[in-house]
């Protein structure tokens, strides 16, 4: 049985953790802007010289997502706490795919991702060695079936997938992320590498992991950031205002095979 923090606040439980990981798109910000409650949070993490990590599904590099948060108003020593799946990806793709053909679906704004080894991208599907997936392309953000079709007659490459997302909420607007296209690749027989929440490499690529000390994760979707930290075996908080509020609470933990050790509608001190 889950503890409610609304009544108590998120201190309530910090105070006994030596590291958390925080998720940032649904918790401190809602894709539009900051949430300052959750802000406050930060400060008082930083005040009290708390270990934290702003975890996210983000499929760009770091300094990319670094200055997005920045440029929102996110104070800077909160933004040097960033760490993306797509680091995690890119530097997997650096040492290991680098020399290799790939062709990239998502939209022109995730080439900061590819910067490095562009000249390795192909439009030609055929042509490529790999699939790299950042999200949706721009002209096809909203119908799936576009892809079920593409796959069809392309699933014999390997797939990265840098953010295993579902969806997200930009503001009221509900939107598809690349763990929706990984999803249909796999249902028509295609392999994924996933980088980012909920797989193990992504929590020990951005700090110096130590599972003796007491970890807690808070987010707000219960497939990546709930059942990261039941795999890695942290407590977690879950944050019900965001991806899941339309979803019945009661139900929701059993349908994701989650456990959820606190809950809070927005994260707030």
């Amino acid at each position: 049985m889950s503890e409610n923090l609304d009544h108590i606040g998120a201190s309530s439980v910090i105070k006994y953790h030596d590291l958390i990981f925080i998720d940032i798109w649904g918790v401190i910000h809602n894709g539009i802007k900051l949430y300052e409650d959750a802000v406050l949070v930060l400060d008082k993490l930083s005040n009290l010289d708390k270990d934290y990590i702003l975890l996210t599904n983000a499929p760009r590099p770091n300094k990319t997502v670094k200055n997005f948060l920045n440029k929102m108003g996110l104070p800077k020593n909160h933004c040097d706490k960033v760490f993306t799946s797509g680091e995690a990806a890119l530097r997997y793709l650096k040492k290991n795919l680098g020399n290799l053909k790939f062709f990239h679906i998502g939209p022109p704004k995730d080439f900061d991702l590819f910067l490095s080894f562009k000249d390795n991208k192909t439009e030609d599907i055929k042509e490529s060695d790999f699939l790299l997936c950042t999200g949706l392309f721009e002209n096809e953000d909203s119908n799936l079936d576009y892809y079920k079709e593409l796959f069809s007659k392309n699933n014999n490459l390997r797939m990265i997938c840098t953010n295993p997302d579902l969806i997200v909420d930009r503001g009221n607007v509900r939107e598809f992320c690349a763990g929706s296209i990984a999803k249909i690749y796999e249902e028509v027989g295609g392999k994924v590498d996933y980088f980012g929440k909920p797989y193990p490499m992504v929590y020990k690529l951005s700090t110096n992991l130590d599972y003796k000390k007491k970890t807690l994760c808070i987010g707000d979707n219960l497939n990546t950031d709930i059942k990261g930290a039941n795999n890695q075996n942290f407590n977690s908080l879950f944050i019900t205002s965001g991806i899941h509020k339309k979803e019945n609470l009661n139900e929701i933990y059993k349908n994701y095979n989650v456990k959820v050790d606190f809950t809070q509608t927005y994260l707030k001190w």
